[in-house]
């Protein structure tokens, strides 16, 4: 959801609305889904902290939560918040009073964190201070200038994306994931470099202005730079359930235009450069001794278009059974159940 009140609502956590009953858990662990992480809304600048859950069938959000995952922490650039608070007569409503709303908020985050700092200094030299009041907004901020949440950036355009990668140098911290990023394969090169993930649809733009000029061939030419790290992503209901399919696409398109790209080589845009994206690649996202056992069986190639996930493992647990209704989590909330 947006909490629409304020260009700027880094003190609101995404875990806090989370419904472990809806439907769509269900549906997407049918399609091999084993992690996710949900985000607030475009409407905002800053919109608020993300959460990754382990898709397990739960009644909490605290039972689904990924163990020492770190906090996302969603921004967007563009038309979204500027339409939005353009409309109330409000800054942003312009691209550049986007970015002057990015900058506000970090240099009240990094004075915040100036603060603090003193304090933490001061304390451990055994003197007693006073501490800073605190403030939910900026201790979301400051914990992205300190490193422990990673940025995820709803941002279309190539000149925007690499106008956030400035933003993030200039207050120092990494400007994190871009997604949608429809323009992604204009700056392959920018992002590989700065070390920039870029999470993207297959076949998805034209509904408005800033999402007209993508390729179908855009996450492949992400992924063809040296050091890239392309992931192909979803913000639908719908197509969660089949991101296999949706990386299909994509490997077929590029190769039907000079690419020759491999099924063993573009699993990785939904597992392990997904978990890079999230900060948790040490611990899922590939088959290796040490990480978590989150394992789909399918019944054909993932890629076919006859393809279902058979069983689904999540830490060595099975979670789903196409064959075995036990193992077939059922909800309150959904029609058509027997």
């Amino acid at each position: 959801g947006n909490e629409m009140t304020n260009p700027v609502t880094a003190e609101v956590w995404a875990e806090h609305s989370v419904w472990p009953q809806d439907p769509g858990f269900n549906r997407a662990r049918e399609g091999g889904i084993t992690t996710l992480q949900i985000l607030p809304g475009s409407a905002n600048l800053i919109g608020g902290r993300g959460v990754t859950l382990k898709n397990v069938p739960a009644t909490t959000m605290q039972a689904m939560k990924f163990p020492a995952a770190p906090y996302g922490l969603k921004m967007a650039c563009g038309e979204n918040p500027k339409s939005l608070y353009g409309s109330r007569n409000e800054l942003p409503m312009t691209r550049m009073g986007n970015m002057a709303g990015y900058r506000t908020a970090f240099i009240q985050a990094t004075e915040y964190k100036r603060a603090w700092d003193k304090y933490d200094a001061d304390y451990a030299a055994g003197k007693n201070p006073v501490a800073p009041e605190r403030d939910l907004m900026k201790d979301t901020l400051k914990g992205v200038l300190e490193g422990d949440i990673l940025i995820h950036n709803h941002c279309y355009k190539a000149e925007e994306m690499a106008m956030m990668i400035d933003l993030g140098k200039e207050f120092g911290y990494h400007a994190g994931t871009f997604h949608h990023a429809v323009e992604a394969y204009k700056i392959a090169d920018l992002l590989a470099e700065n070390g920039n993930c870029a999470a993207m649809w297959p076949d998805w733009w034209g509904f408005k202005l800033e999402a007209y000029d993508m390729v179908l061939e855009n996450v492949a030419m992400v992924d063809a730079v040296k050091n890239s790290c392309a992931v192909v992503h979803s913000d639908s209901g719908v197509t969660i359930q089949r991101l296999n399919q949706e990386t299909a696409k994509i490997m077929h398109n590029a190769n039907a235009n000079g690419f020759n790209l491999k099924a063993e080589h573009v699993i990785g845009w939904i597992t392990a450069n997904a978990a890079k994206s999230l900060g948790i690649s040490d611990k899922t996202g590939s088959l290796e001794k040490g990480k978590n056992a989150d394992v789909v069986v399918w019944n054909t190639n993932p890629f076919s278009v006859y393809a279902q996930a058979e069983q689904v493992f999540i830490d060595g647990a099975k979670v789903y059974d196409r064959q075995d209704p036990a193992y077939q989590a059922q909800s309150d909330f959904m029609l058509g159940q027997e």
